[in-house]
């Protein structure tokens, strides 16, 4: 991964109500528009029928600033339906993966999976503003806090609720309660025509490049300083963005991978000055239509692929994509365009996104991050979240040139480093591109930290959470290194391939997973679970041209399942950990994927038009009680290419 430069209750057993997942896969072109909300073509389903819609581990980071967020209900869902938790939502899906009576399919967009034809409940409703009075009104009557369950995990929110019938069970998972109103047919008719929104392009000044979160201009206006880059942090608008963010002049649909990691449409880019500015480094050029990637740089003269088996010659226990496999590239440039996994943020002021001891090793060439100054700040972020034994990879010009700032810089990070007990491995000159590389190592014990003769930098307090790191100030100390066996980052994990089917060796099976079984039976279950629906309906029943597809983004990933599923496929996925779900992120990095925290009630840090593909697995239910529907489907508008799909997973009155 690579950072970019910034700028419930339980379901009655005799029930008929339907718990079934439906499948959505919807076409994005530039803007959506009305039919978003207002398709004529929303239908309720006949008994056993296909809905047809054509479209054109568990600690808790439990610290968002913005948790819980009451939202009106302008544009909520409503619906009557027997509660039911996610649990057993995910036990029907393993049921009808393996025991289907019924299984229709349709390529145009939609599939109902169900076990029992009676359990597909023909309401499909939605409401809008001359209701909004009623359904508050509902909702306040109807749906108490108390009534709420919450998983025993740690979270991201500032406040849980915990259930204690479910903890006096042993369940670890979140049980949910729905409550809705039933509207007849007419009166949802009536409800679809209403619910028209007026959309308008994005009235910034990033025009075409808009991220609302990284270009509110009001918030960045309102700082008190900027000498930590305060200004280009997160600081996302009060109110949910619903305009939409038009495309470049010019735009063409995105070169296929693998070519498209050498050369990009010129008028794709966000910044056109980019060859201007970066051409004389020979790693960029504009060249007729194109943007070219010749290899070159100021490192990499001679091209990146020599200058990677140097660094493997350098090490070769790296065994780059065995051994070594999630990597932070600290300062990329862009990259998504080019079909490389990235997002756009900066070290400033807050932790990364990013739970504690998860990458392999952390790159930084010539980047002018300066590591070593504030007690070594910054460079304390990156041991956070280096896995012990990981390593830094550092060919910036204090590393091999002798000017008076650069040997400066050099002494400074020497210091700072060996007083971090990072192990300086080796430091070579690269002849070829005529540069310097060092390459230090994380200790993998606490020996070094406590025969220090002077403790700094010191060592975080025993209350710290490492694994917190949403809208978290920077702190200027260090973790201890964790040394049980049965703790997560006291073994390097398994080697690619194999890593990404086996359940991590530190997950126990009490407290139980997400879906109510042991944690390790949870994790294999959910793989298998995903196998079959990527294999059996993703892969053909869908209508979705897969040799398209390169950038993929799991919004709401838990386990990691759909990201395994796709291994074997030349794509990569951006696993999403939602910030008030259980943190089960570091399972996915353990996995050898990668992945990121996020709140879908703000805008992700990401350029315009970045994903070929968007999968969405019961989010939308997860997140109507927090935020306007939408408001999120405006972000996947954003976010999603031309051409590019939303994958939605969800239950059949949600879709």
């Amino acid at each position: 991964m690579a950072i970019g430069k910034s700028r419930g209750s339980k379901r009655p057993s005799g029930g008929s109500w339907s718990s079934t997942a439906a499948v959505l896969v919807l076409i994005f072109v530039s803007v959506f528009g009305d039919w978003m909300l207002t398709s004529p073509s929303i239908t309720t389903p006949e008994k056993g029928s296909i809905v047809h819609k054509e479209t054109s581990h568990f600690d808790s980071i439990h610290h968002n600033k913005n948790l819980p967020r009451k939202i009106p209900f302008d544009t909520t869902t409503v619906f009557e339906d027997n509660p039911g938790d996610q649990a057993q939502n995910f036990n029907d899906d393993l049921d009808l993966d393996q025991n289907s009576k019924q299984k229709d399919e349709n390529t145009s967009g939609v599939l109902i999976e169900t076990e029992h034809e009676s359990e597909i409940n023909p309401n499909i409703v939605e409401t809008v503003n001359d209701r909004k009075q009623e359904v508050i009104k509902h909702v306040e009557e109807k749906t108490k806090p108390e009534e709420r369950n919450a998983v025993p995990f740690k979270r991201h929110t500032k406040k849980m609720i915990t259930a204690k019938k479910d903890i006096e069970k042993g369940r670890s998972f979140n049980t949910t309660t729905d409550k809705h109103t039933n509207l007849d047919e007419e009166t949802s008719s009536k409800i679809l025509n209403k619910s028209k929104n007026k959309w308008e392009l994005c009235n910034v000044t990033a025009g075409m490049d808009y991220i609302p979160c990284l270009d509110n201009e009001k918030a960045i206006n309102n700082l008190h300083g900027r000498n930590h880059y305060e200004h280009r942090e997160r600081h996302c608008p009060e109110e949910g963005q619903t305009c939409l963010v038009p495309l470049p002049e010019g735009y063409k649909t995105p070169i296929r991978w693998p070519g498209s990691r050498n050369k990009i449409w010129f008028h794709n880019v966000p910044h056109k000055d980019l060859a201007k500015v970066k051409g004389h480094q020979n790693w960029v050029r504009a060249t007729g239509e194109f943007l070219t990637f010749p290899g070159g740089g100021t490192q990499f003269v001679h091209g990146a692929l020599h200058y990677i088996d140097f660094v493997q010659q350098m090490v070769p226990e790296i065994a780059w994509g065995k051994h070594t496999r999630v990597i932070l590239d600290v300062g990329c440039g862009f990259a998504l365009e080019r079909g490389i996994p990235a997002i756009s943020a900066v070290m400033g002021t807050q932790r990364l996104p990013f739970p504690s001891n998860v990458f392999d090793l952390v790159h930084c060439a010539h980047c002018r991050v300066p590591w070593h100054i504030e007690g070594g700040k910054l460079l304390l972020e990156l041991n956070r979240v280096l896995r012990p034994g990981g390593y830094f990879v550092w060919s910036a010009t204090p590393v091999y040139r002798k000017g008076t700032e650069d040997a400066q810089i050099w002494k400074e990070m020497s210091a700072l480093t060996a007083a971090m007990c990072w192990e300086l491995i080796t430091i070579k000159k690269d002849k070829l591109n005529l540069i310097g590389v060092a390459v230090y190592q994380k200790p993998d014990s606490n020996e070094c930290y406590s025969d220090r003769k002077h403790q700094e930098p010191p060592m975080c307090k025993p209350d710290d959470d490492s694994n917190v790191a949403w809208y978290i100030p920077l702190q200027t100390c260090m973790h201890k290194v964790p040394t049980k066996e049965t703790e997560r980052g006291s073994k390097w994990p398994e080697e690619w391939p194999a890593r990404v089917q086996e359940p991590p060796y530190w997950l126990n099976k009490a407290p139980l997973g997400i879906y109510g079984k042991p944690t390790p039976s949870d994790f294999e279950a959910d793989y298998e679970h995903w196998k079959r629906i990527v294999s059996n309906t993703y892969m053909s029943g869908l209508g979705v041209n897969w040799s398209n597809v390169r950038n993929v983004m799991d919004m709401r990933a838990l386990y990691g399942g759909f990201a395994a599923a796709l291994k074997d496929l030349k794509l990569w996925v951006m696993n999403v950990v939602n910030i008030d779900s259980p943190d089960t992120l570091p399972i996915i990095y353990e996995r050898g994927l990668f992945g990121i925290y996020h709140d879908w009630c703000e805008s992700f840090s990401t350029y315009p038009r970045t994903y070929d593909l968007l999968h969405a697995d019961h989010l939308f239910s997860k997140l109507k009680d927090r935020c306007k529907t939408t408001v999120v489907i405006t972000e996947v508008d954003r976010i999603v290419r031309p051409g590019g799909k939303l994958i939605i997973r969800d239950k059949d009155y949600m879709i």
